[in-house]
């Protein structure tokens, strides 16, 4: 592939730049996670695509490409695995993203969680993972098992996709996310017997997401993650919107009012894991956009 034509074609600044086609763009992003494009053209060629941003017929593509290589998990008898991403961690306040997997777990809904971390200034999703004993698997079959055992398991994205890790692993080089930190949370290891929840950070990606969900298909859920995480915000629930073979729903209105936006106490794991410990057993009260989005996520994983 001729990666100077496709940077001239993207990287001509926000007015003069064009899309690519969904070819070109499979072709090129597979090209990315096959560690083929040179260190110096891959640089512009990220720093392009998040200056132009990602075309609708872009993101299809590169959607294309990571599911032609992305390791497929085993998923179990039952509902729907619902497949969780967990890519930004806590800054100001408690993750309570373990919750929502472990209430759903309970009810017999299968939980996945994916994810990498490579932050400085937040809390580690994975620390937290690991404080609560939730099972890790380190293979995609080792995933499958734990599944079917569990009902739940966390796996790095670099088990899943290591090109797609790679891309990922540029961020603290360039001080910018990329195409691949989009694509993370599309990750689809069981198609077919899956619910992804998808959680946008900002607010003007919904409408493309919106799209790209209704053209994709299977079953997904959008909605505006807390700090980037996929849970609904505790003080203010988020429109929340289910996809299922292309047709879309609204599962929860949004809530009216103010979002958290002081800081809290115990986002470290070990605080952060007896929070939603207490929260499970009963013995703290579970916030209401917490149990309405867990109500969401089993009516798409079980109906």
């Amino acid at each position: 592939m001729d990666y100077t034509k496709q940077i001239k074609e993207i990287g001509r600044g926000a007015k003069g730049s064009r899309s690519l086609s969904r070819e070109d763009a499979q072709a090129l992003f597979g090209d990315m996670l096959d560690g083929k494009v040179p260190p110096l053209q891959l640089g512009a060629i990220v720093l392009a695509m998040r200056i132009k941003s990602e075309s609708l017929d872009e993101l299809l593509g590169f959607k294309a490409a990571l599911d032609a290589r992305l390791a497929r998990i085993d998923a179990p008898a039952g509902a729907r695995t619902v497949v969780l991403p967990t890519y930004n961690g806590a800054r100001r306040r408690p993750n309570l993203m373990p919750l929502l997997a472990m209430m759903l777990a309970r009810d017999g809904v299968p939980v996945l969680i994916h994810g990498r971390f490579d932050f400085d200034t937040r809390a580690d999703p994975f620390a937290l993972l690991r404080a609560l004993d939730l099972p890790e698997a380190q293979t995609a079959a080792e995933a499958a098992t734990l599944l079917a055992r569990h009902r739940i398991a966390f796996i790095g994205v670099d088990r899943l996709l290591p090109g797609l890790d790679a891309l990922l692993s540029l961020r603290p080089q360039l001080g910018l996310r990329n195409s691949g930190h989009s694509m993370t949370k599309m990750i689809d290891p069981m198609p077919g017997r899956s619910v992804r929840v998808v959680p946008v950070t900002h607010p003007e990606y919904m409408e493309k997401m919106t799209q790209f969900l209704r053209l994709d298909g299977g079953r997904s859920m959008l909605m505006r993650g807390t700090e980037g995480e996929a849970y609904a915000n505790p003080a203010r629930r988020p429109l929340i919107t289910g996809f299922i073979d292309g047709q879309d729903q609204v599962l929860c209105e949004a809530e009216e009012g103010s979002a958290l936006t002081q800081p809290e106490d115990g986002i470290e794991a070990s605080v952060n894991a007896r929070l939603i410990q207490d929260m499970f057993a009963g013995r703290l009260t579970v916030p209401q956009p917490l149990l309405d989005h867990a109500a969401a996520c089993r009516r798409l994983a079980v109906g």
